[in-house]
């Protein structure tokens, strides 16, 4: 079982929650408490977990955990809802790198991913579940506009008939009502900002599989990094050659993906400037077609 699985199993299933990505992530400006004493850099794990509730309407939870050394157990920390995320910054909209920052209402996190990959199919899933949420948000809204317009009527027209055999006066509590309806206003939705157009936009199933790949294979390559580290006795040295002609399979089909993602991203460039130049071509074609069918129209 992956750590992702374990997050899912231990902290979100039990509360009724399917968790739909996380991350690994360190501090890149590391908070310093002058009066603590300060521990070393691999004292816990810490992981920025997105996920989203079974109830209706489904809310989209952005959860850090953490992990410490020596312990098997997740702790849950800091909760926010999307709607108290007002910004999340890729650092750098020109190429894969694993920083980023999440703007929420009270607190602003600077983060560096455990790898460019990781940081990518956060970003990417981040943004399509934020999407969902803010268009399944506009249309409970809209129904719920509907709902209390047609009520507004109804009322009106009440007071109307009421007021008919009355005295004419005021209505306030139509006012109030139109009150209330100019005082509304819609919930400002999550910013992305520095984000790669790829991981924004909408044909980009490709590109998730591509990450996830890169970040599988960067795993693999760690876990053999760790393992070469430590000791290792007699007669293991066929061991040691089949972990370092894996770790260049590894290395050479990483590469090969991110030749494969670079040439996909110059693909896409180049398909959108051809498309200008053919509207460009039309639009020749279609004013020379004009100058020579005009003049024998007047003959």
């Amino acid at each position: 079982m992956n750590i992702q699985s374990a997050i899912n199993k231990e902290l979100f299933i039990p509360r009724d929650e399917r968790m739909l990505v996380a991350v690994e992530v360190r501090r890149r400006k590391r908070k310093r408490v002058p009066f603590l004493p300060t521990g070393g850099t691999g004292d816990y794990a810490t992981f920025i977990c997105l996920s989203v509730t079974n109830t209706r309407p489904p809310q989209l939870v952005i959860t850090k955990v953490k992990r410490f050394r020596g312990s098997p157990a997740f702790i849950r920390r800091s909760q926010w809802t999307v709607e108290q995320l007002r910004q999340v910054n890729g650092i750098n909209p020109n190429k894969d790198s694993p920083e980023f920052d999440l703007v929420f209402d009270n607190a602003v996190d600077q983060w560096v991913a455990s790898s460019a990959p990781e940081k990518c199919i956060f970003i990417q899933i981040l943004y399509h579940a934020c999407q969902t949420y803010w268009a399944g948000k506009a249309g409970s809204l809209g129904k719920t506009g509907k709902l209390g317009k047609q009520r507004s009527l109804s009322l009106d027209a009440h007071e109307a008939k009421a007021g008919s055999s009355e005295a004419p006066g005021p209505a306030p509590r139509s006012r109030s009502l139109q009150e209330r309806r100019k005082s509304y206003a819609p919930p400002r939705q999550t910013e992305f900002i520095n984000c790669q157009s790829k991981l924004t936009g909408e044909a980009c199933t490709m590109n998730l599989v591509i990450y996830r790949c890169k970040a599988f294979f960067n795993r693999m390559k760690n876990m053999m990094v760790a393992n070469q580290g430590r000791p290792q006795g007699r007669g293991q040295s066929g061991q040691r050659h089949t972990g370092s002609t894996m770790g260049n399979v590894v290395h050479r089909v990483n590469m090969a993906l991110g030749e494969r993602g670079d040439r996909l991203t110059r693909a896409e460039d180049k398909t959108v400037e051809l498309m200008h130049r053919a509207q460009q071509f039309a639009d020749t074609a279609h004013k020379v077609t004009a100058s020579v069918i005009y003049p024998a129209s007047l003959v």
